[in-house]
């Protein structure tokens, strides 16, 4: 249960880690001193008085005797610091004025009622330096003006306000604390995301605690070695293409010198296919290098690729209703478009591309009448150089390369490729890019 409730991210997480005890800490003190030394403290001041009120009253009632109502007032005022006047014909009001904190109401409370002789009525907010007391007796009311720190513990709200201050205080250093280190952590995560996807942070510089820029600098180091080595491979499988378009050339030109003839028909389609192949291993390695991205208008790039089928003698049906816009790479993203459309017309008569966004995600999808293929092949038909057994690959030229570099170009955008069911009974392929 604590999984499910317990905050998600690191800074929450550590937010809560770290501050929780405190304030708990802090709420089990402040409980405490309420509990047992301020609530000790404020009751014998109250009792006390509670004690002078007491005497006071009786001494009031019982004026008619070596003292006059005006000598108990002078003496209560010099002696014990609190002033009183009667009110003749009044009643107390009904409901106290207490304080915020009931502690000290409950004990006010407690220590005036067992020893003051009638009903009374209190006032600890309305007066900043005094506490006004009200006693009733049979024909009035007397009001008391007791001084506050007679009464009550004035340190304790000193005391409150300390521990809230600090708390606060304890809380907005942690926080600033941990959204910088927080803040360091995402940057990275950004930038790895950022690569994946084929772009670059070139202002991105290893920040924060030692462990997170540790981390950095050695995400920008693995960063340069994939680089490195995709363009290696590049260049390598570059001249390697190079080095073989050169017999291949020399072969063709003595094949075409030659008398026709069934064997030599043969041989040509060999050369022929042989570099078709070379071709497709060629553009399978270019696609891993990362190129600078853009803005693709996806809308006006399916209708370019509709433009080059409709040239090539094919019909390309376009279903896209939204202008969506990517950061992309323009080549890539027409690639894997034209290698699903391209799946398609070998394999169906009818085929439709369609566009539309769902859940923050541009999807490209490519529907067809052909034969479709069977659920259990569909992960398969990605891995490099594989080409089914069956009537969708069969009669067919290729070397198994074009689903895995549409896969590749998905990938490199941070999307996927996703095979299933098409409506038009063949096979539909989804590329889902995030937009």
């Amino acid at each position: 249960m604590l999984r499910h409730i317990a905050p998600k991210g690191l800074f929450a997480r550590t937010m809560l880690i770290v501050t929780l005890p405190v304030f708990l800490m802090q709420g089990v003190v402040t409980y405490v001193f309420f509990a047992r030394h301020w609530e000790v403290v404020t009751g014998n001041l109250a009792a006390n008085v509670a004690g002078d009120i007491a005497l006071v009253t009786r001494l009031y009632e019982q004026a008619a005797g070596p003292f006059t109502k005006d000598q108990i007032k002078e003496m209560a005022r010099d002696e014990l610091g609190i002033a009183f006047r009667y009110d003749r014909g009044a009643e107390i009001p009904e409901r106290d004025r207490g304080s915020v904190f009931t502690v000290l109401n409950n004990t006010i409370d407690k220590e005036l009622s067992q020893k003051l002789p009638y009903n009374f009525w209190y006032n600890t907010t309305s007066y900043p330096a005094y506490v006004e007391i009200r006693q009733q007796l049979p024909n009035g009311v007397l009001v008391f003006f007791v001084p506050r720190e007679r009464i009550i513990a004035t340190n304790g709200y000193i005391f409150v306000l300390w521990m809230i201050g600090a708390t606060l205080l304890l809380g907005y250093v942690t926080w600033s604390f941990m959204r910088n280190q927080v803040r360091s952590i995402q940057r990275l995560a950004q930038a790895a995301e950022a690569f994946g996807r084929g772009r670059d942070m070139p202002d991105f510089k290893p920040t924060g605690a030692t462990e997170v820029r540790q981390a950095g600098r050695a995400f920008m180091a693995m960063r340069q070695r994939i680089k490195r080595h995709l363009r290696q491979r590049t260049e390598m499988l570059a001249g390697v293409s190079h080095d073989l378009r050169t017999p291949l050339t020399r072969i063709k030109l003595v094949l075409a010198m030659q008398d026709e003839n069934e064997d030599l028909e043969a041989v040509k389609t060999d050369v022929e296919e042989m570099e078709r192949m070379l071709e497709e291993y060629l553009a399978f390695a270019r696609n891993q290098v990362l190129d600078e991205t853009e803005v693709v208008e996806l809308r006006e790039l399916v209708q370019e690729i509709a433009s080059d089928i409709k040239r090539g003698g094919g019909n390309l049906t376009v279903d896209a209703p939204h202008e969506i816009s990517l950061d992309a790479r323009r080549s890539g993203m027409k690639r894997a478009i034209s290698n699903l459309v391209s799946n398609a017309i070998k394999h169906a008569a009818h085929y439709k591309l369609s566009l539309r966004l769902n859940a923050g995600n541009a999807e490209i999808i490519i529907d067809d009448d052909g034969p479709g293929i069977d659920p259990e092949n569909y992960e398969a038909v990605f891995k490099a150089f594989s080409r089914l057994d069956q009537a969708r690959s069969q009669n067919t030229a290729g070397v198994g390369l074009g689903l895995t570099v549409v896969r590749d170009i998905a990938r490199a955008h941070g999307g996927e490729i996703i095979l299933e069911k098409s409506p038009l009974g063949g096979l539909r392929a989804i590329l889902r890019i995030p937009v």
